[in-house]
């Protein structure tokens, strides 16, 4: 005799919470795995980035923090935030995310930058999706 497993309803803001985390997880270790990539530390090492001229200084290490800090604060924003206000910013935030990983494709070769990416994208629209369709009492 084989029994049922029980599947348990989570609810949105755990899901959300979850899905944000995992997209700081592949955010993070695309980022750490670019340190084996000899373009990125000769570019480190001349003070810009690789592919980019943009200068390391203050300026871009500032911008470079604020947005990594607006997903790492959406895992709590998702948690305590009023659903009306969750969805919103999940939907707005999740949106801008996908469109500037995305745009970080272009010209790019190495694959697994762009497996990191497209994994990126799918869950920060997974996270619009999950958001948009919030359950409505």
């Amino acid at each position: 005799m084989t029994k049922a497993f029980t599947d348990t309803r989570i609810d949105v803001k755990l899901v959300l919470c979850g899905l944000w985390t995992a997209t700081l997880f592949v955010f993070a270790y695309v980022d750490i795995f670019g340190f084996y990539r000899a373009d990125v530390i000769d570019g480190v090492l001349a003070g810009t980035v690789s592919s980019t001229g943009f200068a390391v200084d203050q300026t871009f290490l500032l911008l470079t923090t604020l947005y990594v800090a607006v997903p790492a604060l959406m895992v709590v924003v998702s948690l305590v935030a009023r659903a009306t206000v969750s969805r919103v910013t999940n939907i707005v935030v999740g949106l801008f995310y996908a469109v500037t990983a995305a745009a970080t494709l272009v010209g790019e070769s190495w694959v697994y930058y762009i497996v990191g990416i497209v994994v990126q994208v799918v869950l920060l629209l997974t996270i619009v999706r999950v958001a948009w369709t919030w359950p409505r009492t």
